[in-house]
């Protein structure tokens, strides 16, 4: 629901109040920003007064703050995943970071530019090659312009401009923003609509601040490690700034939604912070998934609002489509995101649909952004062979998940299933036991009461509904897609 202002986590509880809903401008132009590993807390409207985020704080003052937006995977390539599919990342075998968007997977790039708007990514990819004739580069998935990491980045970056490395200068969201904006230019001069990705790759580790940004911090007592950390999220936050100011003087802002999200908590043993909630990046517990979302759009959203309506990543590509007038081409996928568009327009009151996690035991795979483009570099110089960029994707993970499956065999994993404001948890044991948890996360948003006891046919209802949409999620892994849900 749609609530007025409130303070931070703890005390978003109270009584909400519904914004009449609004008929939507059509066709927006539409710019999607990810930070990486940047936590619920990590923002200074969430109330910590450490973090010097001026503009995304004016950004949430003014715009629709989610505040129970959930990331479709606790880490990043997934994540990033569900973005541009609106299904979650098991379904086409993304299942930890490293791993690539199947080929055949219907990206929001290429429906949107099919219906005629121009299409950029910007920053981290992590979904596959940056090479000109890589497997699942940018282009593959839709996008017409790019410049593009294989991973996260940090200053000075080396990055991919459709397959031509290009060393560049300057503090690294900056450089990001600043490459999306060139775009937005020339898709603005052509009379298009646009959509522009643009994923930094901050706060991630190694923290590499620059001296302007880590400045707010300079006198703070903490450790040089915290000061770069939390200048790293003050490059984004100016940014956004930048971004938000550039839309202002090109006199696009009215018509352009900008949505400002976060791929997953903050990484574990890191200086990034929950807000209070339980667990860390690459868990299914809240602080791994709920993350700082803004929506600004000034036609549409003319003064600030909360919502604690439960919504995540998948729902990007739904909402999107919705809000381009563009119907997806295959009715009978599965898609595990839903339409945003009421929620937007101040009519929803609650989620149509339950969303469901699952953390698929699964190695990550390595993809060092900083040495693949440095040996990219080199070789272009010398005019020799680019290198092997990556070892392919490990197949093992989705075999071993299939098979079980086939097999009647209990599904191995953390997962979650969310429908309202509960959250039931199912947990594995090493000795082929299922633990189920229960948590109101009204009242409870530190998932620290379970409640399974209490509510025994609600807990058994939901680990059914749990139960069907896994077995969904690993026909569509397997290639019956066509089948439905």
């Amino acid at each position: 629901m749609i609530r007025l202002r409130v303070p931070p986590l703890l005390l978003l509880l109270s009584i909400t109040t519904l914004v009449p809903a609004a008929e939507l401008p059509k066709r927006p132009n539409i710019i999607l920003c990810m930070a990486d590993d940047q936590g619920f807390g990590d923002v200074g409207y969430n109330g910590d007064p450490i973090p010097h985020t001026p503009n995304l704080d004016a950004m949430a003052a003014v715009g629709l703050r989610l505040d129970r937006f959930n990331t479709a995977a606790p880490v990043c390539s997934p994540t990033r995943g569900s973005v541009l599919t609106g299904r979650h990342p098991n379904r086409f075998g993304c299942f930890s970071w490293g791993f690539e968007l199947r080929p055949e997977e219907v990206t929001i790039a290429e429906l949107l530019r099919d219906a005629g708007y121009a299409t950029g990514h910007f920053g981290k990819w992590h979904l596959g090659s940056v090479r000109p004739e890589g497997a699942n580069n940018p282009g593959d998935s839709g996008f017409e312009t790019w410049l593009s990491a294989p991973n996260f980045y940090e200053n000075d970056p080396i990055l991919s401009r459709e397959g031509t490395a290009e060393p560049l200068e300057g503090e690294s969201s900056m450089v990001t923003v600043e490459a999306a904006l060139d775009f937005i230019d020339e898709a603005t001069a052509a009379d298009r609509p646009f959509l522009a990705v643009v994923w930094f790759g901050s706060p991630h580790t190694p923290h590499e601040a620059t001296p302007e940004t880590r400045e707010p911090y300079d006198d703070l007592e903490l450790t040089n490690r915290l000061k770069n950390y939390y200048g790293e999220i003050t490059g984004i936050d100016a940014a956004m700034g930048r971004l938000r100011a550039s839309l202002r003087e090109r006199g696009i802002a009215e018509e352009t939604l900008v949505w400002y999200t976060s791929d997953n908590g903050p990484q574990n043993n890191g200086p990034g912070s929950t807000g209070g909630l339980r667990g860390r990046k690459g868990q299914l517990w809240e602080g791994g998934l709920r993350v700082p979302t803004i929506l600004e759009w000034p036609a549409a959203i003319p003064e600030g609002r909360i919502s604690d309506l439960p919504s995540g990543t998948v729902d990007i590509l739904p909402t999107v489509l919705d809000l381009a007038g563009v119907s997806y081409p295959q009715p009978d996928r599965p898609l595990d995101g839903v339409s945003l568009a009421p929620l937007i327009a101040g009519a929803m009151e609650a989620r149509p649909k339950p969303m469901g996690f699952w953390v698929a035991p699964s190695p990550g795979r390595r993809t060092p952004s900083a040495e693949i483009m440095a040996a990219h570099l080199a070789a272009q110089n010398a005019g020799e062979p680019l290198p092997r960029e990556l070892p392919p994707v490990p197949t093992e993970p989705a075999e071993r998940l299939i098979a079980a499956f086939e097999a009647g065999e209990e599904l191995p994993g953390h997962a979650a299933w969310i429908d309202g404001s509960w959250k039931l948890h199912r947990i594995p044991g090493q000795d082929g036991s299922i633990t189920l948890t229960l948590y109101d996360l009204a009242a409870d948003p530190t998932e620290s009461q379970d409640l399974a006891g209490d509510h025994p046919d609600r807990t058994a209802a939901m680990a059914e509904a749990l139960a069907d949409w896994q077995a969904s999620v690993v026909r569509s892994l397997r290639g019956d897609d066509d089948k439905g849900q």
